[in-house]
């Protein structure tokens, strides 16, 4: 059978338990339909779970995500489906958006969404920003952010305009003999010179610059920010820097809040989520080497002692995602 056909059939498939759980004004308590999907979603890569999309529209004539959105508000496990089948910049627009207007103004999820993702996919979340807000997401980003934090993150999202993959390691030197000097020439940080430079290269140009500085001067540039004579400022740039030279680690130390926080499954699913297929399984390893635990079994245990049974699902889905991504 001609390999089209065989992903055109298994898209059908599971349209079928899609719209079996999720159609009409409430939610169905298919327990075997839902299994299923799990199933299923979890080991689709995005060009299976697109075609999906597009079957499901053929199929009842209509949009599958704008079901899930109006489900999610009234079922878990139909957010986390949301998330898992929306295309990755328009989920990770979604999300941004949500913590500017939200009402809580989380910075390290801003942080995690602009910093760990290269230019070229910040690129394409800003046009999805645009496209569904009809807004600029650096004018919303200076609107709602206070501080450093602002000025440092309005630098990375100006970045991502260079967004080439060709790194230039010779630039790269003279860029971190720069920051040095910007370091070092005076009683205090020379921060327009810093925001510049992290405003005029890409994400893998400003790895490989701080590559450099730790070559040229023995330790990392992050670690040189912490010092007194840096303030505020020198401790929030080093933040945003090590979240862009090292995700993994950051990413670790956002689910390390989570064993701490009442109830923080929100960010255990969206890191799960946006991280399948990317860099899940180092952080994984990373947060057992760190904790002791695995991601599983945090996931296990934050789900598994909800009152709600969606969340058994969910947590099914999600170790799905850590075992097939």
């Amino acid at each position: 059978m001609d390999s089209s056909i065989q992903v055109s059939g298994s898209s059908e498939f599971c349209c079928r338990y899609l719209h079996s759980c999720f159609s009409g004004n409430l939610i169905r308590n298919r327990a075997t339909d839902k299994r299923k999907l799990v199933e299923i979603l979890t080991t689709r890569k995005l060009q299976e779970l697109r075609l999906i999309r597009q079957t499901y529209n053929a199929l009842y004539n209509q949009d599958v995500l704008q079901i899930l959105s109006n489900a999610q508000r009234n079922n878990p496990f139909a957010r986390v489906v949301y998330l898992r089948m929306s295309e990755p910049q328009t989920r990770d627009a979604e999300i941004v958006r949500s913590v500017l207007f939200g009402g809580n103004l989380d910075i390290s999820t801003l942080i995690e969404i602009v910093c760990a993702r290269p230019s070229l996919e910040l690129q394409s979340i800003k046009q999805a920003y645009r496209s569904q807000y009809n807004s600029d997401i650096e004018q919303d980003f200076s609107l709602k952010i206070k501080g450093d934090f602002k000025e440092i993150l309005l630098a990375v999202l100006k970045s991502c305009r260079h967004y080439g993959s060709k790194v230039e390691m010779s630039m790269a030197m003279c860029d971190a003999k720069t920051l040095y000097e910007a370091m070092e020439s005076g009683k205090s940080l020379d921060q327009k010179t810093m925001i510049s430079l992290l405003s005029q290269r890409s994400t893998y140009q400003l790895k490989a610059i701080l590559v450099s500085y730790k070559q040229l001067y023995g330790h990392e540039f992050s670690k040189s920010l912490k010092r007194n004579k840096c303030g505020q400022f020198g401790k929030d740039l080093s933040v945003v820097i090590k979240c862009i030279q090292y995700p993994v680690k950051y990413f670790v130390k956002q689910l390390r809040r989570t064993l701490h926080n009442g109830d923080s499954r929100e960010v255990l699913i969206r890191i799960v989520i946006t991280r399948s297929g990317v860099d899940i399984k180092e952080i994984n390893t990373a947060f057992a080497a760190k904790t002791g635990w695995s991601i599983e079994s945090l996931i296990r245990n934050m789900c598994n002692n909800a009152t709600d049974k969606a969340f058994g699902y969910i947590a099914e889905f999600l170790v799905g995602l850590l075992k097939y991504h």
